[in-house]
């Protein structure tokens, strides 16, 4: 029978990230971050290694890529209570409610919405688009988690380019902060580098990874160096 490492239930977390911390240093790994900022890298740590922890995927960090503005946008918004919506209420349920709600954050996921199902019904549209046209008519500062629908990505770029080209719609809220990490091959890569070059904070995997598991590790590693 082949050995194994016992380790304590409560204990199995804490294990995990000194073996990721291990197998970084063994790879000679540095922590990168699109921002120079010695304290925004700092803070990006903890953000790459809890997504190493749910995907076990060490290409994260290489591929998981931040706006020099991400790391402080996200702590102010958090810190202030704003609104989370996400594309997929599995992202919904991977956040943690206990952490959220220390910080009074709402969260919302319109995917079952009935309202919104029949406009996108009748837009011929996504229900993911039509949902992130709803949060930018919420008139609180949101955090766009996007784990799974690139057309959620193109959805929130059109609607500022609009929104610019426009001088201003009253309806219209800018995004605080999305973070984009959906998972898969049609429009994914373009939608999110379409998400980089629109000129909002952005927190973004390159490529074809992520999911909603990603999505929710980020929100909680984020929300975790404000409430642990």
């Amino acid at each position: 029978m082949k050995e194994y490492e016992y380790v304590l239930p409560d204990m199995i977390e804490s294990r995990s990230f000194e073996i990721i911390e291990e197998e970084l240093t063994s790879r000679g790994i540095k922590l990168k971050t699109m921002a120079s900022d010695t304290e925004c890298i700092i803070k990006s740590g903890p953000v790459y290694k809890r997504v190493i922890h749910t995907t076990a995927d060490f290409d994260y960090v290489d591929n998981l890529v931040f706006s020099e503005d991400a790391l402080p946008r996200a702590y102010e918004l958090l810190s202030s209570g704003c609104v989370i919506v996400t594309d997929t209420n599995m992202a919904l349920a991977g956040i943690n409610k206990t952490a959220i709600n220390k910080l009074g954050i709402e969260l919302f996921c319109y995917m079952s919405d009935g309202s919104v199902i029949a406009e996108a019904k009748d837009r011929g549209m996504t229900r993911a688009a039509v949902s992130m046209d709803r949060a930018a008519k919420l008139n609180k500062p949101v955090i766009y988690v996007i784990g799974n629908a690139p057309t959620a990505l193109i959805s929130i770029c059109e609607a500022y380019e609009d929104y610019r080209h426009s001088g201003g719609k009253t309806d219209y809220h800018l995004p605080g902060l999305i973070i984009g990490v959906p998972v898969g091959f049609v429009n994914v890569v373009t939608a999110k580098e379409l998400i980089m070059d629109c000129g909002l904070p952005y927190i973004v995997s390159r490529g074809r990874k992520g999911g909603s598991n990603v999505a929710a590790a980020i929100v909680n590693a984020l929300v975790y160096q404000l409430t642990r």
